[in-house]
């Protein structure tokens, strides 16, 4: 079954639901909704797209942006999602590796020679209404790319089913739909916080695209109080600006209905501060782009809880497995760790991506013995609460989003004067980490922090930029030549 007829059952069944609001302004019941879609299905099949092809969009939030996903999958297509905070070359090499047909874009003039189209140009109106076209439950439907710290990002191939899994587990677990809920996307939507729409659409629920097209906490404030319901996905760090603002103007959480926290590690002081400000009104996830979202949660009763003996400990986990995943911690021969032993986070759900596009070997690695090995470390307590202990293979993650050290390490490289290099995350209270680079020069050459800032801004995305450069003598290395990050984090410590 298609991902897509959920929006095809909804918009017959409840046609004049509010569907796409642009801040305050409804654009789309979902009737018109489902005519949106199918006149840019049109306008796709007219440009030669058909069943199997992927179709990127390379964009910002925008109110188009659900309609074009979807008309995608209404061709039999595949999405492939590309975070817009990428720089065009970096998502350049995700059009190549996923064989994009066609590319979706703010402007439709990033990529000379490609077949692109603006997401907000308008297409022919009137195509005729049909269901979207057939597919398999296991067909290919979401292309997603995340980094990773051995070499070129990798294509996470999620199926129409593993999309439904994730829903029904959402909608089950994490944050059941309501009458009246507004689905706020303040997080980009090619990532975690556009795979809830799925559940909401097939609620006939609102869909809310802020008018600056990101996290701003007044605006999510004031749309908040106007429309209601309003639910959304925010990195730790967004959180905490919205309760900052919210102590300094006095709103309690007025129209605000469920805020789903995830991607980076929430500080106790702040949520016990998000708690006494806006109450009872957050819920915690845990994934990755392999099961995206739906590795554990933490509810809003257990988030807010007091009454346990160990409500500290909990609050401070990642919670319990989500209801369609068999969690567990293995050893280094993959063989299952007792409670309060360390380990790395596996799991065996139906959430599970098929495996990493055109990446054979990175897929048996990952997948090995029926496990999705995520590469994390943690430990399970007695009561089968997950505490992650660690991010391995160094991933740095800052307001929400994974940045990993060899990506910016390989441009830094690229620079004549720069012999070697070791990039770490630092903690900073507000983004939760931040890059730094420790540098070693060729000998008798040397350029300033400013040079290579700018070499970074001309060769990657703005995010993954290092914030501070160290220019020591040496790295510290091991007896083997490794570069032991651990002794730069320790010259990172307040001394």
């Amino acid at each position: 079954m298609s991902i897509a007829n959920w929006l095809y059952q909804t918009a017959r069944s409840w046609p004049s639901n509010p569907a796409i609001h642009d801040g305050d302004v409804l654009l789309h019941d979902y009737a018109g909704l489902l005519q949106a879609v199918c006149d840019r299905a049109a306008d796709l099949a007219a440009r030669g797209i058909g069943a199997g092809d992927r179709v990127a969009i390379f964009a910002r939030n925008a109110p188009d942006y659900i309609a074009a996903l979807h008309a995608i999958w209404w061709l039999g297509a595949v999405t492939v999602p590309v975070n817009h905070k990428l720089h065009p070359r970096e998502a350049e090499w995700i059009l190549d590796h996923s064989g994009a047909a066609l590319i979706y874009t703010d402007t439709g003039d990033l990529f000379p020679g490609r077949a692109e189209l603006a997401l907000g140009a308008p297409v022919p109106g009137g195509a005729p209404v049909t269901p979207p076209a057939p597919r398999d439950g296991s067909d290919l439907a979401w292309l997603f790319y995340t980094s990773g710290t051995t070499g070129r990002p990798k294509g996470v191939m999620l199926s129409h089913d593993n999309l439904v899994q994730a829903s029904l587990s959402y909608a089950t677990d994490v944050d059941r739909p309501q009458p009246g809920d507004h689905m706020l996307y303040a997080a980009p939507m090619s990532h975690g916080a556009g795979l809830y729409m799925f559940a909401q659409i097939r609620a006939a629920g609102a869909h809310l695209i802020p008018p600056s097209r990101g996290f701003d906490s007044a605006e999510i404030i004031a749309l908040a109080e106007s429309r209601g319901g309003l639910v959304m996905f925010a990195a730790p760090t967004m959180v905490k600006r919205l309760i900052a603002l919210a102590r300094e103007t006095g709103w309690t959480g007025e129209g605000l209905r469920t805020i789903i926290y995830g991607g980076g590690p929430m500080y106790a002081a702040d949520i016990d501060e998000a708690l006494e400000q806006l109450g009872p009104r957050f819920v915690q996830i845990y994934g990755q782009g392999e099961s995206p979202m739906t590795i554990s949660y933490l509810s809003r009763d257990l988030v807010a809880d007091t009454s346990h003996p160990n409500w500290r400990g909990r609050r401070a986990s990642v919670g319990v497995a989500q209801a369609a995943v068999t969690l567990a911690i293995l050893g280094p021969d993959d063989a299952p760790l007792p409670a309060g032993e360390t380990g790395e986070i596996c799991l065996k759900a139906p959430t599970v991506m098929q495996g990493y596009w055109q990446n054979p070997e990175a897929s048996a690695e990952t997948l090995r013995n029926g496990w999705l090995h995520t590469g994390d470390l943690g430990h399970l307590d007695g009561d089968g609460f997950l505490h992650l202990t660690d991010r391995s293979k160094d991933v740095i993650i800052s307001g929400g989003t994974n940045i990993y050290p060899r990506e910016v390490e390989e441009v830094l490289l690229r620079h004549p004067a720069v012999f070697e290099v070791a990039v770490v995350g630092e903690p900073e209270p507000e983004w939760g980490e931040q890059v730094v680079a420790f540098v070693v020069f060729v000998p008798g050459q040397s350029v300033d922090s400013a040079v290579l800032d700018r070499w970074c801004r001309d060769n990657i995305a703005a995010f993954k930029r290092p914030k501070r450069y160290e220019f020591p003598e040496a790295l510290p290395k091991n007896s083997y030549g490794k570069v032991l990050k651990t002794d730069l984090r320790s010259q990172l410590k307040p001394r």
